[in-house]
């Protein structure tokens, strides 16, 4: 009797395309990213079309050396997970047939999977989640508060109503001339400087939610004003304000919610989760949080990759949930009703 759960994890939702191989949803015995952002940095973001192009050229080669470092053939797989949305819907078409053709050709389960449900059981390969837990889950289309009851159970209980942070950073970054993806650019430049400029923190009172596009618009504000005085404004203080903002707003939210909800554990998720600055502000908010454990991903474990897809996916597929052949990209896949 097989001992052993073996998931081919996959993802193509933006523009990176990836596999990885999980043994029994926390062990990775692969993970394989190609980046395309040589490709898209020219322009200044990712480029649909480009992106798509990229993973039809790299899918199967990135798909065989997942399967050639973990050292098994299709024949060991027990079920393939493939992101299913929400993403670029013509990126995630890419993953998700080349998903259902492995699947149709030998036999094998097929699991959907939410992206976003990915990057917050990423933790998961570090260690076990223990319920109730909370995910702040910050990258560059979502910044959302998940609370996850029980095993596999999503339920949002902040969100964001315009910019998400991942996306206040890229164009912030984009007015300071700073390369794409700006976040760690903006990053970096931040602790070189000092956050002597006074910029908004939108509370939004009463509720968890959040809003960065009035950052986003005061920060550009400040960099014109100051060229229409003539006056010079350092990069790095703008960027260290700024991140300040951002940071400040996420991690009283957070805290406020960990309380609120009694959770065991708070699960960092993400690309922005690399942010060296809000991983520091969470590490020492939560020495004043007894008895709630928080986890935060390591830097590959945080921007796209298919391992988190897996690490997801084996859940999914614990619980008998499976897609079939008709499985198709969804860019905009409800993590709630997912």
């Amino acid at each position: 009797m097989k001992q052993e759960q073996i998931i081919l994890g996959i993802e193509t939702s933006c523009d990176e395309t990836a596999a990885a191989v999980i043994k029994n949803g926390t062990d990775i015995l692969s993970n394989v990213v190609a980046s395309q952002i040589e490709s898209h940095k020219r322009f200044g973001g990712v480029v649909p079309e480009i992106a798509s192009r990229h993973h039809v050229e790299q899918i199967t080669l990135v798909i065989e050396e997942a399967l050639q470092q973990a050292n098994i053939t299709y024949e060991d797989i027990d079920a393939i997970a493939v992101t299913e949305g929400p993403g670029l819907v013509g990126a995630l078409l890419i993953g998700v047939n080349a998903a259902k053709a492995i699947a149709f050709a030998h036999g094998i389960p097929l699991v959907g999977v939410h992206h976003i449900a990915g990057h917050i059981y990423a933790n998961r390969l570090i260690r076990e989640i223990q319920y109730p837990a909370l995910s702040l889950v910050v990258s560059g289309g979502h910044t959302e508060l998940v609370l996850l009851k029980e095993s596999g159970s999503f339920q949002v209980i902040g969100e964001t109503r315009d910019d998400a942070a991942g996306e206040a950073y890229d164009k912030v970054a984009r007015t300071l001339n700073l390369p794409y993806p700006g976040g760690p650019h903006i990053d970096r430049l931040a602790h070189e400087g000092t956050p002597s400029i006074k910029l908004p923190r939108a509370w939004l009172e009463g509720s968890y939610d959040f809003s960065f596009s009035g950052l986003k618009s005061a920060v550009i504000n400040t960099l014109h004003n100051a060229e229409q005085r003539g006056e010079e404004i350092k990069p790095e203080n703008l960027a260290a304000s700024f991140q300040q903002s951002v940071i400040e707003v996420l991690v009283t939210k957070t805290i406020s919610a960990v309380k609120e909800y009694d959770v065991k554990q708070l699960l960092l998720a993400g690309g922005v989760a690399a942010n060296k600055g809000l991983r520091a502000a969470l590490t020492e908010a939560f020495k004043e949080v007894p008895g709630v454990e928080l986890i935060i991903p390591p830097l590959s474990l945080c921007t796209d990759n298919a391992a988190m897809i897996g690490a997801a996916g084996s859940i999914l597929f614990e619980k008998g949930k499976q897609s079939n052949l008709a499985l198709n990209g969804n860019p905009g896949l409800d993590i709630e009703a997912f």
